[in-house]
């Protein structure tokens, strides 16, 4: 399993992606996390739709791959 890195979280909001790629990024992201929580917010049951949060804290954080402020 790779590191995941701070330039991957832009990877978790493309659109459109296939389930199997969204997949991929987050098992990626909670294999490289020392915790982690979901939160169901919201299930609409006539549609279909729902969200869900995803908390957490990354096992290894490379502070050279996070922006700089100017």
């Amino acid at each position: 399993m790779n590191k995941f890195r701070y330039q991957n979280f832009s990877v978790l909001e493309r659109t459109p992606t296939s389930p199997a790629a969204l997949e991929h990024s987050l098992n990626e992201l909670m294999y490289n996390s020392t915790t982690c929580r979901a939160k169901v917010e919201m299930v609409n049951p006539t549609t279909g739709e729902y969200r869900i949060v995803l908390q957490g804290t990354l096992d290894y954080w490379d502070e050279s791959n996070t922006p700089k402020n100017p």
